[in-house]
């Protein structure tokens, strides 16, 4: 094991100059009352095979103390690291820098090629690919604890964590200690079995864990008062233990707690007597008017006393433990349950003067760039007119929309008094009300928030004209009009350049979701060019917390386009971006937008794998998306029907079809051509199943916008008519030089493939067949095959040469006789039962990742893989991937 070196390292310095802190590499010291529960020690050492120890809960959950106790005190497989993040660990230059640092502490040996970060905004790649490298030939582990990692909310961070953990293999243990989720995509991880998971449920203390506790604090109940306290607090270990020190001073603390247990009244009167009455009336003064904050900095403290006390007397309290404590940076917090009953004493000792602190400090925390935190204050007070001016001058409103803080905003404002007045109040009402798609009510606020600004000379006032034009694209957007918002996007690009830049800067979900709005708008008119301009610029954007969600559905948006314009590969790349950016993030399911799940519906679908299909359209359904987005509620309704036509129920795919103008906005114009023809084509294909060429020609004509899959399709009805010579004039009508991608194009070559056939030119029928297997093998396009009709299986009897190379390709659709059993004949077993491992490797291929990803995900190297993959198929007695998933499938493997 590694020697101890006890310093900070060679250079003593972070990117920047400042000094290292090597207190924070300290372990804590646990105190004489600490009960050590073997239940949890015995939880922490079973993880140590897996690579990521996650211990989450509440402040006051006992998260440090019992990690801290554990690495003092277990036989641990390698050196222990402890490192307790703090806020400026945001920047990757100064986290990397204090995690080399940590290592240095602790007496892990690094080479000095590993480096170190030279600026604090950034951290070379290569320098984490050194340090995984060093870490991944140790003969034992180093367990890595970031304690408070809950101050970590840069994605950048989190990512260069996540590859560091992937691929240092056995040589690190990392153990996340956290108030909140942290960003590292955990369901990954649980989906690999590699993460070890101990939450607020596991820390909460249990009757008898309680009775230790309440002893070691001089405190001898009996089992029923335990039990009953217990309950009373919920375990929360900092509960019980504020319990235990107030009962102390009792002269029956059973009946004392079991008074506590009954009410409130008692434990209030002995705090405000045993912590309040005895501090000098300044520092009274002081916990009271603090008392309304959820952190307490001495600087807001003066501000709120009228004195310049604040430092002092909060160092003070701390040191006293008189249920105050330091939360890093000069912060200090409040026990919350003596800051409630504070609270209660003010405002029975001063009527009136909490809604004036609320006010103060709305102020001070806006002045001191802590909007987030001021704007309840703001509304505690009343302040309506402060908050929502506050939103638009900071530039906040899209926080309203996207971040972590969405929600709460929209909570919070959704309370917001009629009585404010003014274009900020106006303009957050409009956010809100488009927050829940409420178009005319926002339309109205707009209205409302411009005459004002007009009333006000608002060209004074740039950035409250800047929201409200960044509000309008959004508008636009749900109204269905293209035009609009792109009016709207270019007076929002004009204005901004008369707003601060830093301001700008520091909101950079403002242009992520501009132009994601105006990229859907321009999707929905069927500008699918500009669309896809508009969309990509949106997916540019720097990610981080605020741009996940809008870079998200932007990604998926492109996906949607790249599927229209016929290239599944790159859809289907676009579309595992767009699924990493809101795993990387966190983004809950709610949060993420149906057309990712669309897109997957669409694949599947074009590559026969209807279950799959079906599934991916229910969850889009299910999304908001679904009941908000035209574009997605018109391609569900095409999609559905698709599959309803697969199954044979082609009067149920033409009903489908009737609605898919069903989510166009009232004042929008007429559905988008990529629309009415992807409707034009699967309506056709619906009349010619039910025996109904007529209709299917008709329906063409109507709403067929000359593309080449209509082409194809009234070749198609052309040819159960018959009339092979029309069916080849419908099909030479598509340009020689279609830009269109290579599944359009496959089918395009089989539909001539087949009107050859029909006219008896069988070579040049094989010829154009061999070029359509071939664009289509590299995309895995198999439903054009499969709906080609029987003259694909008469041809491919006669001369079975055209797809002898083509084993992507269902078995029913080779040559060759009719498998025994019918349908439902019981597939046999495996020739070997598959492992665990090969069953994962199996679960990441159904869903579409390529082996360098399901490599990535499952922590093996690419060769790993293909083995597996080789094993795989020669269990199932399959050749090919797809095969191996139908086949895992049919045989419930999966």
């Amino acid at each position: 094991m590694d020697g101890f070196r006890g310093d900070a390292g060679p250079s003593s310095r972070i990117p920047g100059g400042d000094p290292v802190l090597a207190a924070r590499f300290a372990v804590p010291a646990t105190p004489e009352t600490f009960v050590r529960r073997q239940r949890l020690v015995d939880r922490l050492g079973d993880g140590l095979p897996t690579s990521l120890l996650l211990v989450s809960g509440p402040a006051g959950a006992g998260k440090t103390l019992f990690v801290a106790d554990w690495v003092a005190t277990a036989r641990l497989p390698g050196p222990a690291v402890w490192l307790t993040v703090e806020h400026e660990d945001n920047a990757p230059g100064v986290f990397w820098a204090y995690l080399l640092e940590a290592l240095r502490y602790h007496g892990v040996a690094l080479p000095a090629g590993i480096g170190s970060p030279a600026r604090a905004n950034e951290v070379d790649h290569s320098l984490l690919a050194r340090l995984a490298a060093h870490l991944s030939v140790r003969d034992e582990p180093v367990i890595l604890v970031l304690d408070e990692f809950e101050q970590v909310s840069s994605a950048e961070v989190a990512s260069g964590l996540h590859f560091l953990l992937g691929h240092a293999g056995a040589g690190l243990r990392l153990a996340l200690l956290s108030r909140t989720e942290p960003l590292l995509p955990i369901h990954r991880y649980r989906a690999s079995g590699s993460v070890t998971e101990i939450r607020a449920a596991d820390l909460a203390f249990r009757p008898e864990e309680a009775s230790v506790l309440l002893r070691r604090h001089g405190l001898a109940l009996s089992a029923g008062n335990v039990r009953a306290l217990t309950e009373r607090t919920g375990g929360w270990a900092a509960g019980l233990r504020l319990s235990a020190l107030a009962a102390q001073g009792a002269a029956d603390p059973a009946a004392y707690l079991a008074e506590f247990e009954a009410g409130q009244s008692t434990v209030a009167d002995f705090l405000l007597a045993e912590v309040l009455d005895t501090q000098p009336v300044e520092t009274q003064d002081l916990l009271l008017r603090t008392s309304v904050l959820d952190r307490i900095h001495p600087d807001l403290a003066d501000a709120l006393t009228g004195r310049p006390d604040g430092a002092r007397t909060l160092a003070a309290l701390s040191r006293a433990n008189a249920f105050v404590e330091p939360v890093g940076h000069s912060w200090y917090r409040c026990h919350p349950l003596f800051s409630e009953i504070l609270r209660i004493h003010l405002g029975a000792r001063s009527p009136g003067l909490e809604r004036e602190l609320h006010r103060k400090a709305a102020r001070w925390l806006a002045g001191a760039g802590q909007l987030t935190e001021a704007l309840p204050h703001a509304a505690a007070a009343g302040d309506w007119e402060f908050a929502a001016s506050q939103v638009v001058d900071q530039l906040a409103i899209g926080r309203l929309f996207t971040g972590r803080d969405a929600e709460r905003l929209d909570r919070l404002f959704a309370t917001m008094a009629p009585e404010a007045q003014g274009p900020a109040a106006e303009l957050v009402r409009a956010a809100c009300d488009l927050t829940r798609h409420d178009v005319d009510k926002g339309a109205e606020h707009l209205r409302r928030a411009e005459a004002l600004l007009a009333e006000h000379q608002g060209e004074d006032d740039p950035a409250a004209l800047f929201t409200l034009a960044q509000l309008r694209v959004l508008a636009a957007r749900l109204a269905g009009s293209a035009d609009q918002a792109r009016a709207a996007a270019e007076q929002a690009e004009r204005l901004e350049e008369s707003v601060p830049k830093a301001l700008v800067a520091g909101h950079p979900e403002l242009s992520t979701l501009r132009l994601n709005d105006l990229g859907s708008a321009l999707l929905w008119e069927g500008s699918l060019g500009a669309a896809s301009a508009a969309l990509a610029a949106a997916a540019r954007t720097p990610a981080g917390a605020t741009t996940a969600g809008p870079r998200h559905e932007a990604l998926a948006c492109l996906a949607l386009i790249d599927l229209l314009d016929g290239r599944p590969g790159r859809s289907e790349a676009r579309l595992r971006r767009a699924t990493a950016e809101a795993e990387l993030a966190g983004l809950p399911p709610v949060s993420r937008t149906g057309v990712g799940q669309l897109v997957l519906a669409m694949l599947a679908v074009d590559r026969d794998d209807l279950p799959t299909a079906r599934a991916a359209l229910d969850r889009a359904a299910g999304s908001a998306a679904a009941r908000h987005d035209p574009a997605v509620a018109a391609v569900l309704a095409i999609v559905r029907a698709r599959i309803l036509l697969a199954d044979g129920r082609a009067r149920a795919a033409l009903d489908t079809l009737d609605r898919v103008d069903d989510g166009r906005p009232p004042a929008a114009g007429p559905l988008p051509a990529w629309v009415t023809e992807g409707a034009a084509v699967v309506g056709s294909a619906a009349h010619l199943a039910d025996g109904d060429p007529a209709a299917a020609l008709a329906v063409l004509d109507r709403d067929g916008a000359g593309g080449p899959d209509c082409a194809v399709a009234a070749a198609r009805v052309h040819l159960a008519a018959g009339d092979g010579p029309s069916a080849r004039r419908a099909l030479d009508a598509i340009p020689d030089r279609d830009c269109h991608g290579p599944a359009v194009t496959a089918r395009v070559l089989l539909a001539r493939a087949q009107v050859a056939a029909a006219l008896g030119d069988e070579a040049g029928a094989r010829r154009l067949l061999t070029r359509a297997l071939t664009v289509a093998r590299s995309e895995q396009v198999v439903r054009p095959f499969r709906e080609a009709g029987p003259w694909l299986r008469q041809l491919l009897r006669a001369r079975p040469a055209p797809v002898d190379d083509h084993d992507w390709l269902p078995p029913d659709l080779l040559p060759g006789p009719p498998a025994a059993g019918g349908d439902d004949a019981v597939p046999d077993p495996p020739v070997e039962p598959l492992s665990d491992r090969e069953i994962e490797v199996l679960e990441s291929a159904a869903r579409l990742l390529s082996t360098e990803e399901i490599a990535a995900e499952l922590f093996l190297s690419v060769n790993t893989v293909k083995t597996h993959l080789k094993s795989i198929n020669r269990k199932l007695a399959v050749s090919g991937r797809r095969r191996a998933v139908r086949r895992a499938r049919e045989l419930r493997l999966i």
